[in-house]
């Protein structure tokens, strides 16, 4: 059984114009050998992703979301440029081969990139894959560390500087998330107006700092050596920016389903954080906060923070679903996640989760 990470069909209502894609690649790129054949990659809440193989080269295609998107949401140029400045100085980034700006090859902006071939840590190992304890914490530690030495990048360095606003990111953030949920709320979906006000009431009055962050960084945004499980790529920069690093580590944090976590919370988990070997919350908090030199004993914050986000992205990908925007059956039940994400804040401000 293969360990490579492979696309499947295209899912109904999803389906790209097969045409119109080989037109345009073999414009921009030579030597494309056939006709090329399109598949889907599993995932796909947020933006699009697809191989594109030919006989003599395999491309990966990112596209917005059909339906309402929404404002500043799904910025395929950002994405394609920010990518194409970082590479030079984090060698894990895809290289961007094409950036397609004209509506009419399939009514939206999209990019094409190099296929990054390796292991992708989704819900679940693949079966044929067996680490014991050890060798899952140096993977887990491996993972993080990418995460560290992507916020050691300078941002000059890179050309990024105009990718963030500085100071004042939490701030903006807070705000903009409210703001998002308030927008996209539907009768059936979790208030958390109790999260909102505590958020923009303890919100801390500077940022620790300003650096590259990513802003989607888990396991299933990084592709793993099928030889030595080294990192070797690392996936879907659609929000990645300027801005304060524990902030990104909140983020990612609010998918860090670990063992002992209850039942209702584990059906959420689409990474393998909870293998015997894989760190905890608490303990992924103090390992950064060791290896950069930055103070982690107030992270409640950040943590809180890191699940209303998780939460507005999830019920504005339920929102397209409730209005037909979008037909992808799995977007029924997202509503039920945000009432599972505010228990988890409330938890949190009451103490009785960490």
């Amino acid at each position: 059984m293969t360990l490579i990470d492979e696309a499947g069909g295209v899912r109904a209502g999803e389906e790209l114009d097969g045409v119109r894609v080989d037109g345009f690649l073999k414009s921009v790129v030579s030597k494309l050998e056939g006709s090329p054949e399109i598949h889907q990659f599993s995932g796909g809440a947020s933006n699009l992703t697809y191989l594109v193989r030919y006989s003599n080269r395999e491309l990966i295609l990112r596209r917005p979301p059909f339906g309402h998107k929404a404002k500043s949401a799904h910025d395929m140029t950002r994405e394609a440029k920010f990518m194409t400045a970082l590479k030079p100085v984090y060698p894990y980034v895809p290289t961007v081969v094409a950036l397609c700006e004209d509506q009419e090859i399939l009514g939206c902006d999209f990019y094409v990139m190099d296929r990054i071939r390796g292991i992708i840590p989704r819900q679940d190992f693949p079966p044929s894959l067996h680490l014991d304890p050890s060798q899952t914490r140096a993977l887990c530690l491996s993972v993080i560390d990418k995460m560290i030495e992507l916020h050691k990048v300078e941002p000059s360095l890179a050309g990024l500087d105009s990718f963030g606003k500085g100071q004042g990111y939490v701030k903006r953030q807070v705000e903009g998330w409210t703001d998002r949920y308030r927008k996209a709320r539907t009768d059936n979906a979790a208030s958390f107006e109790t999260v909102m006000a505590w958020l923009h009431e303890k919100q801390p009055t500077h940022d620790i700092g300003t650096c590259v962050i990513h802003n989607d960084f888990r396991f299933d945004n990084v592709v793993l050596s099928p030889d030595s499980l080294d990192v070797i790529g690392v996936l879907d920069w659609e929000m990645a920016t300027l801005g304060d690093p524990l902030a990104d580590l909140g983020n990612t944090l609010a998918y860090w389903v670990q063992e002992n976590d209850d039942d209702v919370f584990k059906k959420l988990r689409r990474q393998p954080t909870h293998l015997p070997g894989m760190l905890t919350r608490q303990e992924v908090i103090g390992y950064y906060g060791e290896k950069t030199g930055t103070r982690v004993d107030n992270f409640q914050f950040y943590a809180v923070y890191g699940l209303f986000r998780l939460a507005v992205i999830v019920q504005q990908i339920y929102y397209r679903f409730h209005h037909g925007q979008t037909k992808n059956r799995e977007f029924a039940s997202f509503v039920y996640v945000t009432h599972i994400l505010e228990k988890r804040c409330l938890r949190m401000l009451d103490g009785t989760l960490v």
